[in-house]
């Protein structure tokens, strides 16, 4: 089995987004109210409560509360661009400017509002580097939370290769760059030296 702590990677997300956003509003959704997309949520939603709590501020989360997990917004689709747009669009005028959708290809819809916005409201990408996945969307995203599948399999082959046939679940998290925070790409100018250092922290 290969699995993956994406709290953690999510929770240096949430952090980031609290840091960066101007109107002191970050949203997340997910695709389907599940734990493979709540994990990242939570994850997204400890952050910013992290980052309120070191330096006394409020930024607050739309579209999740890890103590109320029933009523968190969910597109109910993880390719229904659309209905990510609208999720979206209802969070930008909520006063939301920075996005974390959990939600597979129905998450472009979110890359696809920022644009809308004319580059006032930012994505943080979920699973791979942004960048290069949704490339056509890349000058919108700050950094994206990333599960390391390439890595995991890796690991488990060059084992099994070595003779040492991997036994039990491999898990990813921060430790052994199972997840993370993908590189700032175009926003790196735009990300101040000591946040970096701190996320790092």
């Amino acid at each position: 089995g290969i699995q993956f702590n994406t709290a953690q990677g999510a929770f240096l997300g949430g952090y980031l987004a609290a840091a960066m956003t101007k109107t002191g509003k970050v949203a997340t959704w997910g695709g389907l109210n599940i734990p493979p997309v709540t994990i990242y949520m939570d994850g997204f939603w400890e952050g910013v409560q992290y980052f309120n709590k070191q330096k006394n501020k409020k930024v607050q989360v739309l579209g999740w509360d890890e103590n109320k997990p029933k009523q968190g917004t969910f597109s109910q689709s993880f390719t229904d661009q659309n209905k990510g747009k609208q999720i979206s669009q209802t969070f930008i005028q909520q006063g939301a400017d920075i996005i974390f959708p959990v939600a597979g290809g129905a998450g472009l819809g979110s890359g696809a509002a920022a644009q809308a916005s004319g580059g006032k409201v930012s994505v943080i990408w979920v699973d791979t580097d942004g960048c290069v996945s949704a490339s056509q969307f890349c000058q919108y995203f700050i950094s994206s939370v990333t599960k390391n599948l390439s890595g995991a399999v890796q690991t488990y082959v060059t084992a099994a290769a070595g003779g040492t046939f991997p036994t039990g679940n491999y898990i990813g998290d921060l430790k052994n760059d199972g997840t993370g925070l993908a590189p700032f790409n175009q926003f790196d100018s735009k990300v101040p030296a000591d946040l970096k250092s701190e996320l790092e922290k």
